[in-house]
């Protein structure tokens, strides 16, 4: 079955009677960023529309009104099975308020493990569905597209392959491009601070942990190690630890051998931290396609659990590569270490070889510039708040029979 197109110049415009309601939902510090630039766009479309959800502060401060926020809990560990009540809790509660008074629309944005089981409820009361950042569904546990198709209407991708991923799969799919791209794009590092981070040391590295408490428990004890072992072989070598935030700061500070170590932690500096480096240790994630976009040349480690691999992992995951910027060229551009590892002293090893080959170095930022410039200059935000104006002011927004068995 075709799947109808979905135009990125189709005009807005409002609802004949009232204006429109629109539910967000974002569970995380990155779903917030994101969702906030959506935000912003809905409201430049059409200034009169009314936006409410699970926002975290940057959508609030875009002008989405939060009936809840996720984004603090969403990076701890200790406590999810309280985490997880309280998300029940949460359902229930929209529930109640869309019932009083129903939304135009729903969108929710990335978090899958939040969003499925959300999406089935709004669905279910009538409400068509927008999914932001899809589900990497690609990645691991493709069983899953069945629930996708019968609880959302429309999917805005932001990898280039995932649209004709999705359209295969009869899940009504468009791609808007990677909101990192035109978010970057816009950032202008702080110059001073640019100049104190490049003039710490030679080579100077960046070490990326990650955001989350147990992401950083796994991550950051093997980047110590790797760091150490750099650090022998470069005595004028400099180790820039990334944190997102205060709470991950501390984390880091509690582990971080300051006595052994030419090291400092930068909160919020991330775009400062990659343009003053020559060489980055990342966790997985979005941080290795950031670290891209910079032209840094990375090796990708994360250490979880390796039975947990053994036992379920490597039955759901289903692509040959497990990071971000190898999956978008299709081969190994990058060392990955994932998602286990028994040593760090092969990292260190591939970190070492890269810093002393620069033929080694020049190549690999030359195939990250292509990575990154596969993604267009596409503005994900603006297209997506377009794909959301026009399912709106359409009355069928689908022309699929959500009925599929999946």
């Amino acid at each position: 079955m075709a799947v109808p197109e979905f135009r990125a110049d189709a005009k807005p415009s409002s609802r004949p009677a009232g204006k429109p309601r629109i539910f967000i939902s974002a569970a995380e510090p990155s779903g917030d960023r994101h969702a906030a630039g959506l935000v912003r766009e809905i409201h430049r479309l059409c200034p009169h529309a009314e936006v409410f959800g699970v926002a975290g502060p940057e959508m609030q401060a875009a002008g989405c009104f939060a009936i809840d926020d996720l984004t603090s809990k969403s990076a701890m560990l200790v406590g999810a099975v309280r985490l997880l009540g309280h998300a029940w809790r949460m359902l229930r509660q929209i529930s109640r308020i869309l019932a009083a008074s129903p939304a135009d629309l729903a969108v929710v944005v990335d978090s899958p493990a939040l969003h499925l089981p959300m999406a089935k409820r709004l669905k279910a009361s009538g409400c068509p569905v927008l999914y932001y950042i899809a589900p990497q569904l690609w990645a691991w546990a493709p069983w899953r597209i069945g629930r996708l198709r019968r609880r959302v209407d429309r999917v805005a991708t932001i990898l280039p392959f995932e649209e004709e991923y999705f359209r295969q799969r009869r899940v009504n799919a468009c791609y808007v491009g990677h909101p990192l791209i035109e978010q970057l794009a816009g950032y202008r590092p702080e110059s001073s601070l640019l100049d104190n981070l490049r003039g710490a040391g030679s080579p100077v590295i960046a070490c990326l942990p990650g955001s989350r408490s147990h992401v950083i428990g796994e991550v950051l004890p093997g980047q110590i190690e790797v760091a150490r072992a750099v650090g022998r072989h470069y005595p004028r070598a400099a180790f820039l630890f990334a944190a997102a935030d205060g709470r991950a700061a501390t984390l880091i500070q509690e582990r971080l051998p300051i006595a052994d170590l030419n090291c400092r932690i930068e909160v919020a500096h991330l775009p400062e931290v990659l343009s003053a480096a020559d060489f980055a240790l990342c966790a997985s994630g979005t941080a290795t396609l950031e670290a891209a976009c910079h032209g840094v040349p990375m090796v990708v480690m994360y250490n979880g659990s390796k039975w947990g691999y053994r036992l379920v992992g490597r039955h759901l995951i289903t692509t040959p590569y497990l990071s971000l910027v190898n999956i978008l060229a299709g081969r190994r551009i990058v060392p990955e270490f994932m998602p286990y590892y028994d040593s760090t002293a092969p990292i260190a090893a591939e970190a070492i070889d890269i810093l002393d080959n620069p033929d080694r170095r020049a190549t690999m930022r030359a195939e990250l510039k292509a990575v990154t410039a596969s993604l267009g200059p596409f503005r994900a935000a603006e297209r997506t708040a377009r794909m959301a104006m026009a399912m709106i002011n359409v009355a069928e927004v689908s022309s699929y029979n959500h009925s599929d068995a999946g």
